[in-house]
């Protein structure tokens, strides 16, 4: 049977869209068109999140029951006005110098990506210039990974600990449960500092709660030292790796989402959940975007003071 496709105009753009009613999660029914609902949705949030970071997809072209791969370059056939940043590709395990990623900045893109069932967009925690020079961090990410049979409470109850640490040094945390197993926690950076030093910042509070906290936390990735402990994962901050974007998709069982949330949630650490695409479209409509704030506390080149880290 041949695809079944539809042209569509989005912002003066023409797609072609193909399968919509394709099961993407076969747990819930959940369609390709409904994962296109939910990003249209929350593209004014998503797309703040995105906006000039490169973009590593996850593709599941068969639903999450199927083989998936990640996708760095901007595949044949894109459409020629999606932006493009080539960048070098040190250690590259396909032996390429440079990789062309997309940037993806309006909601044609969005759709352009899910349409090739890109369920998952990771990013870095730096943005490019105009001129595709990399920027230095605006972003600090602490991966609170839950060895079984610790789980999301014991991420919430970490997550308090970390906050009250973060705060003593100036620097103001939005939590973000991660579709998956964990969290992750977000603080504004100057931007006036390297990934090094970011990074070196992060495993110092890593391995500071740790000593703090040895019952419950775990600074190091050594499998033997994290049944029942939350990994502090400090080394997302590396340049060169990338985070699930918050508002993305997961590639689950279920249609969860990375989704911004409110301190007060993990106070009821046992009522947390992991939420799905409908809830956090809702959440968005009704109280916009937990991380607005971070995002919006003053740039390199923008208005508003922003913190250094020690």
């Amino acid at each position: 049977m041949a695809d079944q496709e539809q042209f569509v105009e989005v912002e003066g753009r023409t797609l072609r869209l193909r399968n919509l009613d394709k099961v993407l999660y076969p747990s819930t029914g959940t369609t390709k068109g409904e994962v296109l609902h939910y990003l249209t949705g929350v593209a004014p949030a998503l797309l703040d999140h995105l906006r000039d970071r490169p973009i590593t997809r996850k593709r599941w072209p068969d639903g999450v029951a199927g083989p998936t791969f990640f996708e760095k370059n901007v595949p044949q056939g894109a459409p020629e006005w999606l932006r493009r940043v080539t960048l070098p590709a040190p250690g590259s395990t396909k032996d390429r110098e440079e990789v062309t990623y997309p940037l993806i900045d309006d909601v044609a893109g969005l759709i352009w990506a899910a349409n090739l069932a890109a369920l998952e967009l990771h990013v870095p925690q730096w943005r490019v210039g105009p001129r595709g020079a990399v920027r230095d961090p605006d972003l600090l990410v602490i991966d609170l990974d839950p060895g079984p049979p610790a789980g999301l409470p014991e991420c919430a109850q970490v997550a308090l600990a970390v906050r009250e640490r973060l705060a003593a040094d100036g620097l103001e945390s939005v939590p973000v449960t991660s579709g998956g197993k964990g969290m992750q926690l977000y603080a504004a950076v100057s931007g006036r500092q390297n990934s090094t030093t970011v990074r070196e910042y992060a495993r110092r509070l890593a391995e500071s709660m740790e000593q703090q906290l040895p019952r419950l936390v775990v600074s190091r990735m050594t499998k033997n030292l994290r049944g029942g402990k939350v990994l502090l994962d400090w080394s997302q901050n590396n340049a060169a790796k990338t985070t699930i974007c918050p508002f993305s998709p997961r590639g689950r069982d279920h249609p969860t989402v990375a989704a911004p949330r409110f301190w007060a949630e993990l106070e009821d650490a046992g009522a947390l959940r992991q939420l799905e695409l409908a809830a956090v479209l809702e959440r968005v409509r009704k109280h916009g975007d937990p991380l607005a704030a971070l995002l919006n506390s003053g740039t390199p080149r923008g208005a508003g003071p922003r913190v250094r880290v020690p």
